[in-house]
């Protein structure tokens, strides 16, 4: 199957590499937004020293999992 050229001669990016593209912007947002929900829940419920890392850490890969799950599938649609 033929290569879409795009107007300056560049080929497109395949339909996998868009998906995975969009799936680490969704992840790298994700994690943005996990931080600050991440840190403001964690420090409500006084959380201190290495649990506050690891509750703001385990928010920031939960959120940014998800977001970046739902975002690739919009992308693949």
């Amino acid at each position: 199957m033929p290569m879409a050229v795009g107007p300056y001669g560049q080929s497109q990016p395949s339909c996998f590499a868009r998906v995975k593209m969009a799936f680490v912007m969704g992840c790298a947002l994700g994690m943005a937004a996990g931080a600050l929900f991440g840190t403001f829940s964690c420090l409500r419920i006084r959380m201190r020293c290495r649990e506050l890392m690891d509750g703001i850490g385990k928010t920031m890969m939960q959120s940014g999992g998800t977001f970046g799950t739902f975002i690739a599938i919009g992308m693949g649609i």
